[in-house]
């Protein structure tokens, strides 16, 4: 018998919940793209993005998912030849480093252990093993979305500074920004990728690319800029349409204001703190749970642990057949594990639009799937979250 009647919940790590009010935002007839409503729309987006990076640097917002980010990034900074290093903590970083040598970048990589962050004593170690300056950009996430393993971004520059090097530092926080703490300008970070569709709260279709004043100065001599990615000519001294290189997404922008009101009145501490108890609320349940052969985090490290994504190693449980279960019979569609993961886990999304309810939903429904599995557990992760969350 399915109990699937109402509302489903998608807790896949992106595309996220999307707010009623930014769905409502995006309802609407077209609109005079060159004067009215729209430009006051896109003043207000431009001007709200960079706090919410921690900078004072602009941002660049090309229609497009996250990987349209990383190319614009590496696109505007580099040139054909040039050497960079990728740190991998999971699968994320070493796409864009496939990104990066398919546009003719010479590709160095650090990869840490699956379920573990890049150690920063590596990163210096390649570094200073540089003397030549020959890498002109470290590339890496702020948290990977295959193993849920958050990056420690500000000792990762602090081992570039160490080393002496005068590389760009560039951070993929498509999967943390609006969830966890960022601070761009603080921490010492050039170039900042981000995107739409997960704790920004709008639907997949813009990317989010910040530029700070070293990589702006990198523009000036990169070859491998070409006119849709490049940052000069989407200048905002011009007409708006010349920002996104021809017609803006519309509807996008719209959602978008919506969504950093929205990000404006919980304010950003306070939504960073909603993740990480939500984050806790789900980590006390997998703690719960967590038997030989059975559940555990593929995250090893708890201080490394995600406040956005969960990844849920299964061992001998059959991680399809939970999603099998959670989906078909009670409405509760969880992540597929991807990566070295694939097929042995599965992942929960809880970023952006995401309640104490809507975590408990998602935790109760594993855990019917375990008991109609036989699934050992060694005990009840709803009771863990819910007393994780009655101490809040």
């Amino acid at each position: 018998m399915s109990l699937t009647a109402g509302p489903e919940i998608v807790a896949i790590p992106g595309p996220s919940i999307i707010p009623e009010r930014v769905l409502g935002a995006m309802h609407r007839a077209m609109p005079d793209i060159y004067a009215g409503d729209l430009t006051e729309v896109i003043d207000e987006v431009f001007d709200a993005l960079p706090a919410i990076a921690g900078t004072t640097s602009r941002a660049f917002v090309p229609i497009g998912n996250g990987h349209a980010g990383w190319e614009m990034a590496i696109a505007n900074t580099l040139s054909r030849g040039d050497r960079v290093l990728v740190l991998d903590c999971g699968r994320f970083a070493g796409l864009w480093g496939e990104m990066a040598e398919f546009n003719g970048l010479r590709v160095d990589t650090i990869t840490a252990e699956w379920g573990s962050a890049v150690d920063p004593a590596a990163v210096e170690a390649h570094l200073r093993a540089d003397t030549a300056h020959d890498i002109a950009a470290v590339l890496t996430v702020h948290v990977d979305t295959a193993t849920s393993v958050r990056n420690d971004i500000p000792a990762i520059r602090s081992a570039i500074d160490a080393a002496g090097h005068p590389a760009l530092f560039m951070v993929d926080c498509i999967a943390s920004m609006g969830c966890e703490r960022f601070e761009m300008d603080a921490w010492g970070v050039d170039v900042t990728v981000a995107a739409s569709q997960k704790g920004m709260m709008v639907p997949p279709g813009l990317a989010l690319v910040w530029a700070g004043d070293r990589a702006r100065q990198a523009h000036t001599t990169a070859d491998l800029r070409t006119r849709y990615w490049d940052w000069t000519y989407r200048t905002e001294d011009g007409p708006y349409y010349l920002r996104f290189c021809g017609t803006p997404p519309v509807s996008h922008l719209f959602g978008m204001r919506e969504a950093l009101r929205m990000i404006a009145e919980e304010g950003l501490d306070a939504r960073w703190q909603r993740h990480e108890r939500l984050a806790d609320a789900v980590r006390a349940a997998v703690t719960a749970w967590s038997t030989l052969g059975g559940l555990g985090f593929v995250a090893r490290d708890a201080n490394q642990r995600s406040h956005s994504v969960t990844s849920i190693a299964t061992g001998d449980i059959d991680a399809t057949e939970v999603m099998r279960i959670c989906r078909e019979s009670l409405g509760v569609t969880l992540g597929l594990g991807i990566g070295a993961a694939d097929g042995a886990s599965f992942r929960i999304g809880h970023m952006g639009h995401v309640s104490a309810a809507t975590v408990l939903a998602v935790v109760g429904a594993i855990e019917t799937a375990l008991h109609r599995m036989d699934a050992p557990m060694a005990a009840s992760g709803v009771g863990a979250a819910t007393a994780l969350l009655a101490s809040s």
